[in-house]
């Protein structure tokens, strides 16, 4: 009398395992999404850091002694901390050699390979492994304590 009733619908197991690979072809595509967009991180953040590098320009020439202290540099600063997603933390800063010289150089972590891009007054830009490792050119300060 129910010989048809067991042939209808899917067992357990045939769940699970449809189950299974949806889960596994989901975290593939969510691995390789989350690169792309820490890819596009990195690319944002050095975008700002190499505005720096204008802007720091523009207010030496204005007569700016301490160059991480101008609004646009601090501007551009906090864009990079926020494009890394750490707004709150130091992620990214300008250094100044002092308050009256114009050698700077500013540093921010990178999201995607975990190493820091460093831009200075010499403008100079570079990507280094660690945060110690992101030196200025334009003094013998690290830039990146």
């Amino acid at each position: 009398m129910n010989k048809n009733l067991s042939k209808k619908g899917f067992t357990i197991i045939e769940l699970l395992v449809v189950i299974a690979i949806i889960a596994v072809l989901a975290a593939i595509v969510l691995v390789n999404v989350t690169k792309y967009i820490n890819k596009g991180k990195d690319a944002a953040i050095q975008g700002n850091l190499a505005s720096v590098i204008t802007n720091a320009a523009v207010a030496i020439d204005g007569g700016a002694t301490d160059v991480c202290a101008n609004p646009t540099i601090t501007a551009a600063i906090t864009a990079a901390k926020t494009a890394y997603g750490d707004v709150a933390g130091d992620t990214a800063f300008c250094k100044d050699a002092d308050t009256t010289d114009t050698a700077w150089a500013a540093c921010s972590q990178l999201k995607d390979t975990d190493s820091y891009f460093c831009v200075d007054s010499t403008g100079k830009k570079s990507t280094v492994a660690t945060k110690t490792g992101c030196t200025s050119l334009a003094f013998t300060v690290s830039a990146c304590p």
